[in-house]
């Protein structure tokens, strides 16, 4: 659950903290106080989309951090490297001015991305408008799927549908008129003839290079070796840096016996004598094997002219044109034989789509099984906030086959006897479309590890009984979850176990909000507040009281 929410820099809120029990917890204040900001905070904690005008006019950044117990061993943890020490996690999010987002959680920076995907394992906020979207009606088949837990079929007909999109994108692609086969055949043998003509071998322009860089530089070559061996032998004459060695090492060599020294130099010197000497022998076979030749010259020039114009064509390396020869061949069979291949495609494609219909039948079925029992779920959830002659309906209409299966799946209700089932688009009220948006959020709550449920402002459109009904309703659900609910309505908010009011006041020229806790004297005045308005006279301070008892009486009994 969440046990902690602190605040500095958004909006309104200069610093609050905020600390949540278990259970019902009731924000109240008057409209624009700053009640959705506080819910705004949360979402930014969470890793939801945000802005940088949330920023406190004057401050440069923004910082929202929240504290969560009771956290389960979750993978996406894991993945992040995140640690929860004694199921206590702590998420961290700063806002600055330029845009830039720092997040943490368990202390390790985390991205956006992977904060959003751990806050969504953490707390779900159902905002005011969520019930508008049960007017859209290709969520239907998204709720209906959670509450399924269709991963397993939805994965299997995932994997048939993708295979026989691929195959239809490969026989799409052979596909073409024969004026522009024609166009197409002509160029890749023209261009597959100019590279097999080349005779092109992995590896040779850097030999080329090398070899035509020799001949370029031939006389400063032959100049280099030339004068290296005339120092090294002395030419015909002798008298060399070679024969020099030698006799050194022979004027030391009637002395060695005398001192130990003299035999170390000795020894050192006939070594510089074999290097040199074996050094004037692998100059001279250079100089023996160099052969220079004008023609070789013209010829490599002409090679590597050849090669740099092929590179502007086809591959910026020999390496990059062999690999594009390989490529242009094997398109060419492909349009030579496209109509071997189109015939084996459409098989293909014919087996592939009967996998796909059967995998789909499977989802279907699924689909169908796990709407007969959320309708009923749905009806109970409704019969309990006060709608007990709602019809509740999930029908299914075949279509062609896309990513989501072969399902049009379609809510459908009627709010009064005699009516005939109808989509809820036509015939939902607001408070129907918050109530039914409960009962479906309820329902899908069960089946997830998700601690915390937030709820902003869901009460729109409903009063009266029905009020009471969705208090109740709220107060069941926090038996097994945490709930925070935003709310006008002083059914919900004495029906509450935390009670805090959101004020704003000014201070010093700005504008500020503080959030505080209320005991039971101060639940009373802010209930009959909700009532009347104004300053609370005895009588709605007494229904007040009466609610928070009538609240208290039935939370025992639950």
């Amino acid at each position: 659950m969440l046990q902690l929410l602190h605040i500095e820099n958004i909006a309104v809120i200069e610093e609050a903290d905020i600390a949540f029990d278990g259970g019902f917890n009731a924000l109240t204040g008057e409209t624009g106080a700053g009640k959705s900001i506080v819910i705004d905070a949360m979402g930014a904690v969470l890793g939801q989309r945000t802005s940088r005008d949330l920023i406190r006019t004057g401050a440069t950044k923004a910082f929202v951090s929240a504290v969560f117990t009771g956290v389960p061993s979750l993978p996406v943890l894991e993945e992040c490297g995140a640690e929860v020490e004694d199921g206590e996690l702590l998420l961290q999010r700063e806002i600055s001015l330029d845009g830039k987002n720092a997040c943490r959680v368990g202390g390790r920076p985390v991205t956006v991305a992977q904060l959003r995907r751990i806050g969504g394992a953490l707390l779900n906020i159902h905002g005011q408008h969520d019930g508008q979207q049960l007017l859209d009606e290709e969520l239907h088949g998204v709720y209906l799927d959670s509450y399924g837990r269709m991963d397993g079929e939805l994965s299997a007909y995932g994997a048939c549908y993708e295979a026989m999109e691929a195959t239809r994108r490969k026989l799409k692609a052979l596909q073409m008129d024969e004026a522009e086969k024609e166009r197409r055949l002509d160029s890749l043998r023209f261009q597959i003839e100019e590279l097999e003509r080349a005779q092109l071998q992995s590896g040779e322009e850097e030999a080329l290079n090398q070899r035509r860089n020799l001949l370029r530089n031939s006389e400063k070559f032959m100049s280099a070796i030339q004068g290296a061996v005339w120092n090294l032998t002395g030419g015909d004459e002798g008298g060399g840096a070679v024969a020099q060695l030698r006799e050194a090492a022979g004027a030391v060599a009637g002395a060695k016996g005398l001192d130990e020294q003299f035999t170390q130099l000795h020894e050192r010197m006939e070594g510089l004598y074999s290097e040199a000497y074996d050094v004037a022998e692998t100059l001279r076979d250079m100089q023996d094997a160099f052969d220079f030749s004008p023609q070789e010259l013209d010829e490599l020039e002409g090679r590597a002219d050849l090669l740099y114009r092929l590179k502007k064509k086809y591959g910026p390396t020999v390496e990059d044109m062999l690999a594009y020869l390989e490529q242009r061949k094997e398109e060419l069979d492909q349009i030579t034989f496209a109509s071997d291949t189109a015939m084996r495609l459409e098989k293909q494609l014919d087996k592939e789509r009967r996998q796909a219909i059967k995998a789909a039948g499977v989802l279907s079925e699924a689909r169908k099984e796990a709407a007969k029992d959320l309708e009923a779920r749905i009806l109970e959830e409704l019969r309990q906030l006060d709608m007990p002659r709602v019809r509740f309906s999930i029908c299914f209409e075949e279509k062609e086959l896309d990513a989501g299966g072969g399902d049009v799946v379609r809510f459908l209700m009627s709010a009064n006897v005699g009516e005939e089932l109808r989509p809820i688009s036509k015939v939902a009220s607001g408070g129907e479309l918050a109530r039914i948006m409960l009962a479906l959020k309820n329902v899908l709550a069960e089946n997830e590890l998700i601690g915390t449920l937030v709820f902003d402002e869901v009460d729109t459109g409903v009063s009266g009984r029905a009020a009471q009904k969705v208090a109740e309703k709220l107060a069941q659900v926090s038996q097994r979850k945490q709930v925070l609910c935003v709310t006008h309505l002083p059914q919900l908010t004495a029906m509450a176990d935390t009670h805090f009011s959101v004020e704003k006041g000014e201070s010093r020229g700005r504008t500020y909000t503080r959030v505080l806790r209320l005991d039971r004297e101060q639940r009373k005045k802010e209930l009959a507040r909700l009532t009347g308005g104004g300053e609370p006279t005895a009588a709605q301070l007494a229904g007040a009281e009466e609610l928070l008892d009538a609240a208290e009486c039935f939370k025992k009994n639950l």
